[in-house]
């Protein structure tokens, strides 16, 4: 971590400035309490003064950073908050994370209420150097006691501030059950913008890969107990997916989840699995499909639900202004039938008295109105027109049988992306 070479740094020029820094007695710190701990560093507990020197360097930097003795392991950790609730430290650890240098900030789980503070300060020998350094100098014979203290500062070496400001691996939490598997243990999957760290509302689908079956489809970054697939591997495949984003997919395995954490998308934290997807924003050639954009009966106009995926649509051409697209529009099916389209009014999501209603229109034109409508919601956001193509394709694409259970989502305006 960038951070921490600094600190590591720091320390070194001011044992370099005051030799007898790192054997003066250590700083009485306080116990941490029973509680959910956000942990930026961690420092042997009988050099808790370089601890309070890195927490003084951030709370100038504009941070709350403060130290506690975490007596269990024997470690002065350097935090930035408190949390009674494991779910709230956690949502904080990640959007610490998100901040250039504290990429490894990790949650430091203190289970007892009190922690005996005693034996983790006790003095080492060394400590009694400064007392010994008194005495001397009230001898009369001062010619051999001043030999005494510049023999220790030259033989003072470098190296206990190498192993003082070196943070120590982050510590591990408990774990509820041996071992952690996916039938004990939740899950976190978590979708982000790789590009700015920004949290997406997404999903992701969940695969037996066995007998490569949909077992079900789950909400994003929300704690979730996944299903058993009952397969011989227990391998579970997911595929993590956010309009306007390529999708990403990643392997888990159910009976041996512990294993999986040696992958750089998945994490044990405490007592759930965090699994990360990065998606990255489409880019020419790909498309994705506006499968909650819904339209009334023969008509060109969309219902309000539309409205949540439409906005996804105008965020992502706003934040890429180079990107051109073309809507696709299709139908179920080729039937002929009247089609009613906006009106003067241009209410793009109700049926007004001013829609114009075409007494007999083809299956291929009314997907073609249903792109359009689309293009000009856009267009009346700011969209320049000149960036948004239509193309119209009836029930030449359907993705399932007319008549079948599914048949509505062969109703559906696609969105490709022509340059970016």
């Amino acid at each position: 971590m960038k951070h921490l070479r600094y600190v590591a740094l720091f320390v070194a020029i001011v044992s370099i400035i005051n030799p007898f820094i790192a054997s003066s007695q250590p700083m009485q710190s306080n116990s941490l309490q029973k509680g959910y701990y956000v942990v930026v560093a961690a420092f042997w507990a009988k050099r808790d003064v370089y601890a309070q020197k890195y927490a003084d360097q951030l709370n100038a930097a504009g941070r709350h950073a403060k130290v506690g003795l975490d007596a269990t392991r024997n470690l002065n950790l350097v935090y930035l908050d408190y949390f009674t609730d494991f779910n709230e430290s956690v949502a904080k650890m990640t959007e610490v994370r998100k901040e250039s240098g504290f990429g490894e900030t990790w949650v430091r789980i203190i289970k007892d209420e009190t922690i005996p503070s005693e034996p983790v300060v006790a003095a080492e020998p060394i400590q009694k150097i400064p007392e010994k350094i008194v005495e001397k100098k009230t001898e009369p014979k001062p010619v051999e006691q001043v030999v005494a203290p510049v023999e220790i500062k030259k033989e003072e070496p470098i190296k206990p501030v190498v192993l003082e400001t070196e943070v120590v691996p982050n510590p591990k939490a408990a774990p509820v059950f041996l071992p952690q598997t996916l039938k004990n243990t939740q899950a976190f999957f978590s979708l982000y913008n790789a590009r700015n760290g920004e949290i997406l509302d997404g999903e992701v689908e969940v695969i037996d890969t066995d007998r490569s079956r949909l077992i079900s489809k789950m909400k994003a970054n929300t704690y979730l107990t996944l299903p058993d697939p009952n397969s011989k591997s227990g391998k579970l495949t997911l595929i993590g997916s956010a309009f306007g984003y390529r999708k990403i997919q990643h392997e888990l395995n159910y009976n041996n989840t512990e294993s999986d954490t040696l992958k750089d998308e998945v994490a044990l934290v405490g007592n759930f699995y965090m699994v990360k997807f990065d998606l990255s924003r489409m880019v020419k050639g790909d498309i994705s499909t506006l499968y909650n954009v819904y339209f009334y009966n023969d008509a060109a106009v969309m219902l309000p639900d539309s409205k949540y995926e439409l906005n996804k649509l105008l965020q992502m051409m706003q934040d890429n202004p180079s990107y051109r697209i073309m809507l696709h529009g299709h139908t179920n099916g080729g039937g002929r039938g009247k089609i009613i389209h906006v009106g003067p009014s241009r209410d793009f999501f109700n049926i007004t008295k001013d829609d114009v209603i075409q007494e007999s229109g083809t299956a291929k034109e009314l997907s073609g109105a249903r792109a359009l409508t689309i293009k000009e919601w856009l267009v009346s956001q700011g969209i320049d027109q000149k960036r948004v193509e239509t193309k119209a394709w009836g029930g030449a694409r359907m993705l399932h049988d007319k008549d079948s259970q599914h048949a509505r989502r062969n109703v559906r305006v696609e969105v490709e992306v022509l340059e970016n």
